[in-house]
Formats: structure tokens, C-alpha cells, sequence
């Protein structure tokens, strides 16, 4: 009889892309939950490439993970474009895997659990955009 191998653990970072500001959360496959991160500032969707690399040389991921903004009613939106050739860039740039992972209603929930914990919408205080991509990380572990 032989011992079951350990899951590998994997560590994914996690973009909620927008055109001013990129959420960002680290997560982890073993325990399958993920903690936000600081908003990246973004110049018309453009990240300062060299924030992006700081995470990526202290986070180590073996997966980047995009949030791809789809309309209610799961057609693309032309967020979403934009979204996915943000994603592609991050692969041209860092030569790391990435998905896209649906982000369906995540800054609304981010934005009631901040009221809830906190009782502000002052949502530019809060970090809106990386619990939102803490939301879509955890949501993706679920699927």
C-alpha cells in the first residue's frame, strides 16, 4: 500500500480588471480561499507593469487569474475585451498561465459586504476592486 500523494498547492493571483483601478488578491488551491490585495492604479486601463511585477516576484503564482466582465445576461461586454487582452498581456509579459473567470455581480457583493463590515460607501477607501477579485478567486476555487 502506498501513501496518497499531497495536492500540490498552487498559488494563483487573482485581477479584477478595470480601466482606472486592477484589483488585485492572492489565493491558494489547498485552502482554497484568497485575501485582496492592494488596487492597482491604472491609466486607461494601462497597470504600471512594474507594480503587476512586484507581486508577481513576491507571490511566486503558477496561475494568473482575470476576471472577465460578461453583461447579465452572459454576453460579452466591451469591458470584457479589453479584460481579455489585459490577460493576454500579463502572458506576453510574465510567461505565467492565466484563465479568465466570469465576474458577474462581484463589485456589487464586495461593495455590500464593505457596508456590511464597515457601514461606509466611501468605496474608494475601501478597496473595492480586490475584494471584488478575492470574490471571483474564491468563486472560482467553488467551481
Amino acid at each position: 500500500m502506498t501513501a496518497a500523494t499531497p495536492p500540490k498547492a498552487t498559488t494563483i493571483l487573482c485581477f479584477d480588471y478595470g480601466t482606472k483601478s486592477i484589483g488585485v488578491a492572492v489565493g491558494q488551491s489547498i485552502t482554497r480561499t484568497a485575501n485582496p490585495l492592494a488596487d492597482l492604479k491604472a491609466r486607461d486601463g494601462i497597470p504600471h507593469w512594474d507594480d503587476i511585477k512586484k507581486l508577481i516576484d513576491e507571490w511566486q503564482p503558477n496561475l494568473l487569474l482575470v476576471g472577465l466582465p460578461l453583461n447579465m445576461d452572459g454576453s460579452p461586454s466591451e469591458i470584457g475585451v479589453r479584460a481579455k487582452k489585459f490577460a493576454n498581456r500579463l502572458h506576453g509579459r510574465f510567461g505565467l498561465p492565466f484563465e479568465m473567470a466570469d465576474e458577474r455581480l462581484s463589485s456589487f457583493e464586495a461593495k455590500g459586504e464593505i457596508i456590511q463590515q464597515t457601514g461606509s460607501r466611501d468605496f474608494k477607501k475601501n478597496n473595492v476592486d480586490s475584494l471584488a477579485a478575492k470574490i471571483i478567486l474564491e468563486s472560482w476555487f467553488s467551481c
